[in-house]
């Protein structure tokens, strides 16, 4: 099992990296879409349902499929042989990073259904200071990878 997992290494991280890229334009584009949500459109309407739609669509087409896909392809790659030093911090530090970003995922979701519920109680700032939660997270990852500290 090692040897077909060391052989499509570089497929794995290909698939990785593409998905990872998907997950994070979901996770940069919905919170911009709910600020746009609260501050120009409101709870009720034609616009509310158009955007309550863009939004589902969005967390359930693209972002969850990406996520899951980021998931098992990580994994995959957590069991390649020669590929993760767990005596190192970097597989830690970006495992738990991971797991945050896993947990804004759900919490944008959450969100998701306050809007289609019509009982949002966030404002447009509090979306603009959560919008910046994927991008620390990036950062962590990034460079816990690259660096290997």
């Amino acid at each position: 099992m090692s040897d077909l997992l060391a052989s499509i290494y570089p497929w794995t991280k290909a698939f990785h990296i593409v998905s990872v890229i998907s997950w994070m334009a979901a996770l940069f584009y919905l919170p911009r879409l709910y600020v746009h949500h609260t501050e120009a459109i409101g709870l009720e309407g034609e616009t509310h349902q158009l955007f309550t739609m863009m939004e589902y669509k969005l967390a359930r087409v693209i972002m969850r499929p990406a996520m899951l896909a980021t998931w098992f392809f990580g994994v995959v790659l957590v069991f390649t042989p020669g590929i993760v030093d767990w005596s190192a911090i970097w597989p830690w530090s970006k495992a738990a990073a991971v797991l945050c970003m896993t947990g804004f995922h759900g919490w944008l979701v959450q969100r998701g259904k306050s809007f289609s519920s019509g009982r949002n109680s966030l404002t447009g700032r509090q979306y603009r200071l959560m919008n910046e939660v994927p991008t620390v997270l990036m950062i962590v990852i990034v460079f816990s990878v690259v660096l290997k500290f």
